[in-house]
């Protein structure tokens, strides 16, 4: 698990947990601070109910800036809400759910990580009933390659990447950016061997980052997350490998009402202006 924070209006700070701690501390945020509710606008959802109560958000790694800054947008108007997040690889996150983990909202990068989930009777299913027995599609992500600033090794195509002492960083093969990562790789006919497998695509995006290896495959909205700190590159294999990024209201959600009112924040206008602002694609 690579992140758990709960969001406050304001952005008012992170209180990062991790290993068995994050998943024991998931049921517990902090109250947000209190304000008049005067209409739909402050504090009530589109049909003039308040929203209360605390909310957790299992997210795969790659959301982790858009729904920052959408649960900041949600807080302002339902001031009265808490939420927790816990962002990691999805598939970790899915076996988190199938063991019971107490979660409101999953959102995961690819439809294979959900189906696991709804396999598992994860899924409310009279919010499944509604909106797909499969979750709803949100958003779509591409890969790039992803090379250090000024790319000192000379990277310029998917191609260079099996080149004699090219060090190159993949996801592990069992979360989403992992499986498009080798459908990419398939699609392309060469061998490439990495020189490490990462738990998720912030990982990976972090050994580029820090200059450990001399590129790494991880999506387009993560090169534009690290705007400066690293450079971003296409390469037409990715196009055999878009990921839809899918989110669903959980069985075992404590406010199933509320679980609902953040996913239609995140599919609303609002929402998916924040999203394509991040590089994600529409579904």
């Amino acid at each position: 698990m690579r992140d758990s924070s709960p969001r406050r209006a304001g952005r008012r700070g992170h209180r990062p947990l991790t290993g068995l701690a994050a998943v024991a501390a998931l049921g517990v945020a902090l109250t947000a601070c209190g304000a008049e509710d005067t209409g739909p606008g402050d504090g009530a959802d589109t049909f003039g109910d308040a929203l209360s109560g605390e909310l957790t958000v299992f997210a795969a790694a790659s959301l982790t800036d858009v729904f920052a800054e959408i649960a900041d947008d949600f807080q302002e108007r339902h001031p009265d809400v808490a939420v927790t997040f816990n962002f990691a690889g999805s598939s970790e996150l899915a076996q988190q759910i199938n063991a019971g983990a107490p979660a409101d909202v999953f959102a995961a990068a690819n439809t294979a990580t959900m189906e696991q989930v709804v396999e598992g009777e994860g899924l409310d299913a009279d919010w499944a009933g509604e909106h797909g027995e499969h979750g709803l599609v949100f958003a779509t992500n591409t890969l790039r390659i992803a090379v250090p600033p000024d790319n000192p090794a000379g990277i310029g195509d998917l191609a260079d990447l099996a080149g004699d002492g090219v060090q190159a960083a993949f996801c592990a093969e069992e979360v989403p950016c992992g499986a498009a990562t080798t459908t990419a790789v398939g699609a392309s006919g060469l061998e490439i061997t990495p020189v490490t497998y990462e738990e998720d695509v912030r990982a990976v995006l972090t050994k580029v980052e820090l200059g450990e290896v001399d590129a790494g495959l991880v999506y387009s909205t993560d090169v534009i997350s690290a705007e400066g700190r690293v450079e971003g590159l296409e390469f037409p294999e990715a196009e055999e490998a878009v990921n839809d990024y899918p989110i669903g209201v959980l069985a075992n959600s404590g406010d199933s009402a509320l679980a609902a009112a953040w996913i239609e924040a995140v599919t609303s206008a609002e929402g998916a202006a924040v999203l394509t602002g991040a590089g994600f694609g529409a579904p």
